[in-house]
């Protein structure tokens, strides 16, 4: 089985602020805006929503396919990325721009400030998911995640056009994008991605209601937070799973991506949508209680265990199987 997972390459660049940033924001003067925090730290990660999930994938056992642009300083990252198990044969390299970067600053209350520089993103739109198809096998999934607007939308019409069946998940390009290119993106899904806030952002914009999102959409599943996730599908009821237990959070940039990671590897073991939203959430908790996306590690035995602690002793003798 191939997982195709298309997005954003970049790298982290993550400081923590030791105090609120509503302490030093005056409502009525916000649009004369101009304030800099005194930081305490800087972790300079690596990052990118796909790398993220392909990361978490590899984390798991499997061999996900990374698709994306990125610049030619890419070769130590992709040398990380392949010794945990990801695909990166397909990664576009850009002959002029640099791998594209997140900035981040954190508060004491886990909000945050951030920009983000494109640069050799912008080519994922030349990127052709065919020749990668010939090359590993007709894919279980594609997953279209955040990246290049053209490039997400060229991979959305090429999976329609020739029958591969896709994931939306448009997350941190929601805010930027209209309403035609949100329906374009998401039309025909097996699934929908996001969080709580960007499934009501989806509506408000496309002008569908709920139904109708679902009318469009295999499954939508939707992460709450720290109250875990929901997964609504049209004529039946929702289900909906607590977080993990006993979570103790440091910093919560790429927590979503592991989640996804954690959902899809179980979809491609055959589990539930149940058991894939537990596994998604245990993963989702080793990324929070790390600093940077993909410096969390487990053993198999581990992974159990908290998977047991979580949610039983029944959702561990049926993960257990595909870990070790």
């Amino acid at each position: 089985m191939s997982l195709l997972i298309c997005g954003s390459i970049a790298t982290d660049h993550l400081m923590t602020f030791g105090g609120k940033f509503r302490d030093s924001l005056v409502v009525d003067q916000l649009d004369k805006l101009s304030v800099s925090f005194l930081v305490d730290e800087l972790e300079i990660r690596r990052g990118g929503v796909a790398p993220n999930m392909c990361f978490g994938l590899g984390s798991l056992g499997l061999s996900p396919v990374l698709v994306g642009a990125a610049g030619d300083d890419f070769a130590d990252y992709r040398s990380w990325l392949e010794r945990h198990g990801v695909d990166c044969s397909s990664v576009r390299i850009s002959e002029t721009r640099h791998t594209a970067r997140f900035v981040c600053t954190t508060d004491t209350t886990m909000a945050q400030f951030a920009s983000f520089y494109p640069g050799a993103m912008a080519e994922a739109r030349l990127i052709e998911l065919k020749p990668i198809v010939d090359r590993v096998g007709s894919p279980t999934f594609v997953l279209i995640a955040a990246d290049d607007p053209d490039g997400m939308l060229r991979h959305t019409q090429e999976c329609r056009q020739r029958g591969y069946p896709f994931i939306a998940d448009p997350s941190q390009q929601l805010a930027f994008s209209d309403g035609e290119l949100i329906r374009d993106l998401i039309d025909g899904a097996a699934y929908l991605f996001s969080n709580e806030y960007e499934s009501h952002m989806i509506e408000a914009k496309t002008g569908w209601s709920s139904g109708e999102v679902l009318d469009r959409v295999g499954v939508q599943v939707t992460t709450l937070g720290k109250n875990g996730v929901r997964i609504s599908q049209r004529g039946a009821e929702d289900i909906v799973i607590s977080a993990a237990a006993d979570v103790h959070a440091v910093e919560p940039t790429g927590v979503g991506d592991a989640f996804r990671a954690g959902f899809l590897g179980a979809l491609v073991w055959g589990m539930s949508h149940e058991r894939a939203a537990q596994i998604g959430c245990v993963l989702a908790a080793y990324v929070v209680e790390t600093v940077g996306t993909q410096e969390y590690s487990f053993t198999p035995s581990e992974f159990v265990k908290r998977i047991e602690q979580s949610y039983g002793i029944d959702a561990a003798v049926d993960v257990a199987p595909h870990l070790t």
